[in-house]
């Protein structure tokens, strides 16, 4: 494209690994309930418990992986974790195919995708960090940004026609196909990866110090600290309205499923124009007052999804409210990402963001949790409606000044 600033072709085999994974995996979005619905029978608790587990218990496996991952190549670690990805998914539709698959086997490949992925997320931050010049790290965060949302928009109608028409393992097998394309292309990324930094204790000690050091650093650090809170509050009580939307516009509401796709399809083009505003808006206001003006925009948003009505015009509504706070989260995200990088020494990286990701995860999946009995109690549009009124307090976690990066051989900061 004319007028892109090329990153170098190591950082571009990097993102078109990224892109196909996340393509495939927007592709399968939800396909592992979806077939335990239309294969195994499955009611809505045993789907739940689906979702719950995997997110629970793939955390938990990731949080010893961090401190892992740091000590050792990146690259590698990538392509094992998507090739475990690849051969666990396309376990599926070999089961399907002979008539053995069961409710446990998708329980088991939600719990190693989940911990693969955040493994990988991990790593590939830190390999991030290492292949792009500190100046293009908010380019390169942008443009990882901007494919998700692109992905996330066409991805989910095309994978649902997909099961329509092929059945209901097909997006499954795309997604492992596509864990496999990535490994081909981080494999592809060439040249000499810098050594891993080493470990200050030989492995004969205990590691159990180590385990928790992305947290230590993280909540010592007087700027991440209220931006780890601030993040997985916000990305917790977001997640947590999904399904009570959906409870809502497809019950009482009487929305068409294909209303409600088109409902929170058509505003993730908010995130693509976000993340390409993301760098502009940066370069003219700074890094910290973006950060800072879209990270509380984002909080403004989600409570009025509690009054969603019927018809055109409650849909409009929702389209509106949506496209308004992923625009808000496509500036918010890859300026965040950035700023997190900038803030972390690459003897550290692999582990902050290891417990950054299990955190978030796990918040999500207690909030999501939380949120169904609240909806239970007091009916879904007031849950939804008390999601968005405490999302007007967290911008209070953001952090009020700007910090220079983190120099290289700095030590973390101390204190709590």
């Amino acid at each position: 494209m004319v007028g892109r600033r090329s990153l170098g072709r190591q950082f571009g085999w990097l993102w078109a690994a990224y892109g196909v994974s996340t393509v495939g995996t927007m592709l399968a979005f939800d396909a592992l309930p979806i077939i335990a619905i239309l294969v195994l029978h499955a009611g809505p608790a045993a789907v739940s418990a689906l979702a719950a587990t995997g997110l629970a218990v793939g955390a938990a496996l990731a949080v010893p992986l961090g401190p892992w991952v740091e000590f050792r190549r990146k690259r590698p670690v990538m392509i094992a974790t998507d090739l475990i990805r690849f051969a666990t998914l396309l376990s599926i539709p070999a089961a399907f195919a002979l008539g053995l698959l069961g409710f446990v086997q998708l329980v088991v490949v939600s719990v190693v995708v989940g911990a693969a992925d955040l493994t990988s997320r991990a790593a590939s931050g830190a390999c991030l960090k290492a292949l792009v010049p500190p100046e293009d790290l908010l380019v390169a965060n942008g443009r990882f940004e901007s494919t998700s949302w692109t992905a996330t928009m066409i991805g989910p109608p095309l994978g649902t026609a997909a099961i329509g028409l092929f059945g209901p393992v097909t997006t499954v097998t795309a997604d492992a196909v596509s864990y496999l394309l990535s490994a081909l292309g981080i494999r592809a990324i060439g040249g000499q990866e810098e050594p891993p930094p080493k470990r200050a204790a030989p492995p004969s000690v205990p590691r159990r110090g180590e385990l928790l050091e992305g947290w230590r650093f993280i909540l010592a650090h007087p700027a991440l600290r209220p931006l780890f809170f601030n993040v997985a509050l916000n990305n917790g009580l977001i997640m947590a309205t999904a399904p009570l939307m959906a409870t809502l516009m497809l019950g009482p509401l009487g929305f068409a499923p294909w209303q409600y796709g088109l409902a929170f399809g058509v505003p993730c083009i908010g995130g693509l124009i976000g993340s390409r505003l993301a760098r502009r808006l940066v370069a003219r206001f700074g890094q910290h007052q973006v950060m800072f003006t879209s990270g509380m925009l984002r909080a403004c948003w989600v409570m009025w999804l509690g009054f969603v009505g019927p018809g055109f015009a409650g849909l409009v509504l929702v389209v509106l409210v949506e496209l308004g706070l992923i625009t808000c989260c496509g500036i918010f995200n890859p300026v965040l990402a950035t700023y997190r990088l900038e803030q972390t020494g690459t003897d550290r990286v692999a582990r902050t963001l290891s417990a950054w990701s299990v955190t978030t995860k796990v918040t999500t999946a207690a909030t999501t949790a939380l949120w169904g009995v609240l909806a239970g109690l007091t009916g879904p549009r007031t849950a939804i409606a008390a999601a968005g009124v405490l999302m007007l307090a967290t911008p209070l976690l953001l952090p009020r000044r700007a910090r220079t990066p983190m120099r290289e051989g700095e030590p973390a900061p101390s204190g709590t």
